[in-house]
């Protein structure tokens, strides 16, 4: 909202303040002033001129020798502006004059001939273009034939103006008008607000001799007034009326639509003006659109309407879009008559979505959405029907033609002096409160100890006790407000079992030699369901990005291996990443699961001692051996159990078990999928973090170091290839008792000695009794019952 102070002196008195200092209080208040803008920007010596005669130049086509009575002489100026024309009333800067962007006027020669000045255009007064009349957008402003030749262009023509640029919230409707602002300032320095006296005389015929009225959609249009005025005369508006047009970002068409428009930013009720004699019918029928049905707006844009809009028509054919732009058919033009006023309340959700179908934002929409002052309506039709009568002398029918089913009533608020003060913290006396109530213009009586509030229609943002409360702090001062700490009992923060669980997750990782990694949530068909550990439906964005993006994923592997890929690729031969983070999957109540993940993929040497000879590939043994950390670490068991995965190596797979469930894979890339990615032998696991987070952990328990020595057996068995080493190790387990306190693998064979579908495994066995020295009778007697389990397991002892 652009607020010009010359024109909001005629409603409130400013108290001589400088305009920034009027912005700084305005801001303080609680309605920023964004910037604060001087129209003049610096000009000086600018006048205006009468053109005398005007020749073409003998060396020069578009350019013309201008003789210009400029007061106390006459001045001889080269102009290019194609419109300049003798006779005409006219601005020009002097030598030496100064406009805006620090331009300075000198004597000039153009081909030839003496130029003294310039004649000036709106833009080179620093008017922006799209606010200068389309009349003289591309050539000079040619000024009414009244001007004062020599006079000062500056202070006779509003240019000594300043401009409040209003940053407004969208619940300050209310300040969407000069009176609205004039409400506030009045309220800020304690000054009365003077609002427009409307007078005119009518005509002895009525309005409703002319025209009917009926509305088919009393919920969306509750109130329309219509004004006839006739014999009027299209033309230019007066200077002042422009420049408080372009002053407030309007750009003026003629006297007509610029009424309109004035009033609009006066009183903040939108208006239309339909020339009489283009309704055809003498009926105004404002109705719901059929489906399909067709108009052409102001714009020259067609537009196809639907059930939910709302038309003004003429009973046949449209002649409008309600409140948000006129139709084509019945614009005013120089050779209109007579007119008739619109002022409306139209419904704001209907205008909204209205506005938002086509794409069609303007001033008037604007301020429908937000909600006009019911009772400003017929005012702001009375005082366009006043300024047509002055301005372009047209004759007023009498009364108006009203359909009214607007409930017009002020809203009540009631409030007590102590819940105000107990929310603001602070001690404002009744007579504070009750003075700013009055600055406000809110009448308001006390009774029972509270304040009974009632409030204007125009602050349709006061509906509860705490509204009130907010307009007597930020006139109060917020300033006011005492800076105190918060009274309450505070709690030390912490993290929770699940999260210190976590970091040391990620600790562990990053102690194992891994780097984290973050990678994308989103996936594509191709790679949602690859290492899936559940089988679900996949979960589509209805607006993705990409097809790479379109889909949540259920796995992190993928993406870890891109980066992998991505890392080797730049000459990385060893890389090593782990993520943690969410995957997506759907229950059987078609919800969305979002469980957290714990992913790693290894690549490459997992040791690489050149000065010691020693290198060492990854291998699925190096990461079963962290995940085996991470089991210790946390205090929970995990076992392996061999099995097979797509895009995994079917030998060199396992699931990861905890708690009888499987919540993890572990295993080594397929070949074929390892030369898919351009990767040497790769080794990847994942597991459900929150599943394995979740499950309380043993406490940990303090081992004295031994007092007494240990004794070991080594046992070397001869099994089918087809039984796994952890089976014949939880045999050992169970027959050693309490005395078997380890139990190692230490070799494997498989080689051509050894029995087609055999292989050889060793196992060393510890023996340790915390209590006393153990004797070879009592080892001897364990290491048998281990022995013998063995053999009914049906291992073979290698000789």
């Amino acid at each position: 909202m652009f607020v010009s102070i010359k024109w909001l002196k005629d409603y409130v008195n400013i108290q001589q303040l400088p305009p920034a200092e009027l912005g700084e209080k305005i801001t303080r208040s609680g309605i920023e002033v964004d910037a604060v803008i001087d129209r003049t920007q610096g000009m000086t010596n600018v006048v205006v001129g009468f053109v005398e005669s005007c020749i073409k130049h003998p060396e020069a086509d578009k350019l013309s020798i201008c003789q210009v009575d400029v007061g106390d002489e006459m001045a001889q100026i080269i102009c290019g502006a194609p419109n300049i024309a003798a006779g005409q009333k006219v601005i020009v800067a002097r030598p030496e004059a100064k406009l805006p962007g620090d331009i300075k006027i000198k004597k000039a020669k153009l081909r030839g001939e003496e130029s003294h000045g310039m004649i000036c255009s709106l833009q080179e007064l620093g008017i922006e273009g799209k606010l200068v009349p389309k009349a003289y957008a591309e050539g000079i402003y040619v000024l009414p034939e009244d001007a004062e030749t020599g006079s000062d262009v500056i202070t006779n023509f509003d240019l000594d103006d300043t401009v409040l640029e209003l940053g407004l919230t969208p619940n300050r409707a209310d300040a969407m008008s000069m009176l609205g602002v004039a409400y506030e300032v009045g309220a800020i320095l304690s000054e009365e607000v003077k609002l427009p006296e409307i007078n005119y005389t009518e005509a002895s015929e009525t309005a409703a001799s002319m025209l009917t009225l009926s509305v088919d959609a009393p919920e969306a249009n509750p109130l329309y007034v219509a004004k006839v005025v006739r014999n009027i005369k299209v033309r230019e508006s007066p200077m002042w009326l422009q420049q408080r047009l372009m002053a407030s970002g309007v750009r003026p068409h003629n006297n007509v639509v610029d009424i309109t428009n004035y009033v609009l930013m006066e009183y903040g009720q939108p208006l239309h003006a339909f020339d009489y004699d283009l309704l055809e019918t003498g009926n105004i029928t404002v109705r719901h659109a059929k489906e399909g049905e067709m108009i052409t707006t102001l714009d020259e844009a067609e537009r196809k309407l639907s059930g939910r809009h709302l038309l003004i028509t003429n009973g046949e054919k449209p002649v409008a879009i309600a409140g948000v732009m006129g139709g084509a058919n019945s614009e005013v033009s120089e050779t209109t008559t007579t007119v008739v006023i619109e002022s409306a309340y139209f419904e704001s959700s209907s205008v909204r979505q209205t506005s938002k179908d086509h794409g069609l934002r303007s001033d008037a929409s604007s301020r429908f959405e937000k909600g006009v002052d019911p009772n400003r309506v017929i005012p702001a039709a009375e005082r366009a029907a006043q300024l047509l009568s002055e301005l372009a002398g047209g004759e007023v029918l009498a009364g108006s033609v009203i359909f009214d089913e607007l409930d017009k009533e002020e809203k009540i608020v009631k409030v007590s002096p102590d819940f105000i003060n107990s929310r603001l913290g602070m001690k404002i006396s009744f007579e504070d409160m009750w003075d700013i109530l009055n600055r406000l213009k809110f009448n308001t009586e006390a009774a029972n100890g509270q304040l009974v509030i009632s409030v204007p229609t125009r602050r349709q943002d006061i509906q509860i006790p705490e509204d009130v409360i907010e307009e007597i702090a930020r006139l109060y001062g917020y300033d006011e407000i005492p800076a105190t700490l918060p009274e309450a009992e505070t709690t030390p923060g912490g993290l929770t079992p699940y999260q210190a669980k976590r970091r040391i997750v990620r600790s562990l990782m990053e102690g194992a030699g891994l780097l984290q990694a973050t990678t994308y949530s989103l996936t594509s068909a191709k790679s949602v369901k690859q290492f899936a550990l559940e089988e679900t439906e996949t979960t589509r964005l209805l607006m993705p990005m990409s097809e790479e993006r379109s889909l949540l994923r259920q796995s992190l592997l993928p993406h870890l291996l891109e980066s992998v890929t991505y890392n080797t690729a730049r000459r990385m031969d060893s890389v090593a990443l782990y993520e943690t983070g969410s995957v997506f999957l759907k229950g059987q109540d078609e919800l969305l699961n979002e469980q957290e993940h714990l992913a790693v993929a290894i690549t490459g040497l997992w040791l690489d001692h050149s000065w010691q000879g020693e290198k060492k590939p990854v291998d699925f043994f190096v990461l079963k051996g962290i995940v085996e950390s991470l089991s210790d670490k946390l205090g929970v068991e995990l076992t392996f159990e061999r099995g097979q995965m797509d895009d995994l190596h079917p030998g060199r797979t396992a699931f990861i078990i905890h708690g009888g469930q499987r919540i993890g894979v572990i295993g080594q890339l397929h070949p074929s999928e390892q030369k898919a990615r351009d990767l040497k032998t790769t080794v990847v696991m994942e597991l459900n973090l929150a599943a394995l987070l979740a499950k309380a952990t043993k406490a940990l328990v303090y081992t004295p170091v031994p007092r007494y020595p240990s004794m070991s057996r080594d046992v070397a068995l001869v099994l089918s290839k087809v039984v796994e080493a952890a089976t014949i190790e939880n045999v050992i387990r169970n027959a050693g008792g309490k005395l078997l306190k380890d139990v190692r693998v230490f070799d494997l064979y498989e080689g051509d000695k050894m029995e087609a579908g055999k292989k050889s495994v060793a196992f060393s066995l510890t023996y340790f009794d915390p209590e006393k020295t153990l004797t070879d009778e009592e080892v001897i007697r364990t290491h048998e019952k281990v022995l013998a389990a063995l053999t009914e397991a049906g291992a073979e002892l290698r000789s």
